[in-house]
């Protein structure tokens, strides 16, 4: 008798079992909104699947009668150039600080408790903060997202360049590498596929900050959206935006993951995938 840790589903098996959960809590939003609504038929905690696709149309295929926009795609735009001019200064500063600090025992001395420390700062008590010496444009938005993700990436590209077998730095500087040319042609070769995976774990995070700062201060995007809505518990109107932002994370964290498997093959078929 096999283990039930030895089977394997079929390909069929798998996308069966990966849509069941989903099927199961649509179906569980179903049945407790027509319960409530069959009390109460003005209740707006669970709107009808009707109300949804009411809400959708007007958000994402109807001009605003005041500014004349695309709600849904005006939001969608203004938050991802805020989530990506962040994520990459965020990404630029994790690569070049963690492979300094993970391979200089000099500089690793002198700025991994500063690091340590502002990894543990809380980046939203700080908003206040950069409101104040950033004003409520863009800046401040996209610094948050960029103090709340950069030590993190600092400190896991760090312990992955101190993770590299300490023969390979022996042998190149064996074959007269200098500093520049262990970081360049040993470490980051190594490093930018598992910057790729940091990045990912990061994404979360990223969407809390951005979320949080358009709540705060914006006219646009889709944290200001939700919490205008809120005002009018729209909830037909704020859970669609909810599972918005969660497939553009999901797609966001997809579209890295296959950028991941064609840039770096030799990554992949080391983690078995």
């Amino acid at each position: 008798m096999r283990r039930i840790i030895n089977r394997k589903p079929d390909r069929h098996l798998s996308l069966f079992l990966a849509l069941l959960p989903f099927a199961l809590l649509l179906l569980a939003y179903v049945i407790s909104s027509e319960v409530r609504l069959a009390e109460n038929p003005s209740d707006k905690l669970l709107p009808g699947l009707t109300k949804f696709s009411e809400a959708i149309t007007r958000l994402a295929f109807q001009a605003d009668q005041r500014t004349g926009d695309y709600l849904l795609w005006t939001d969608t735009l203004a938050s991802l150039s805020r989530l990506a001019s962040g994520m990459l200064a965020a990404t630029a500063i994790g690569a070049f600080c963690g492979v300094t600090i993970g391979l200089i025992p000099m500089v690793r001395c002198g700025l991994s408790p500063l690091v340590a420390v502002l990894s543990m700062t809380p980046p939203l008590a700080l908003l206040p903060i950069l409101f104040i010496v950033f004003g409520l444009g863009e800046l401040s938005k996209v610094v948050l997202i960029v103090i709340g993700i950069a030590p993190f990436l600092i400190r896991d590209v760090a312990l992955r360049v101190q993770e590299l077998p300490s023969e390979q730095l022996i042998k190149a500087q064996t074959l007269g590498a200098n500093s520049w040319q262990l970081a360049v042609r040993v470490v980051l070769p190594q490093t930018w596929p598992r910057l790729i995976d940091s990045v990912r774990l990061s994404l979360g995070p990223a969407w809390l900050f951005l979320i949080a700062a358009e709540a705060v201060a914006s006219q646009s995007g889709l944290g200001y959206r939700i919490f205008l809505l809120r005002r009018y518990l729209a909830m037909d109107s704020i859970l669609p935006y909810v599972a918005w932002i969660t497939f553009l994370a999901y797609l966001l964290d997809f579209v890295l993951r296959k950028m991941q498997d064609k840039l770096f093959p030799w990554f992949a078929a080391e983690r078995g995938h």
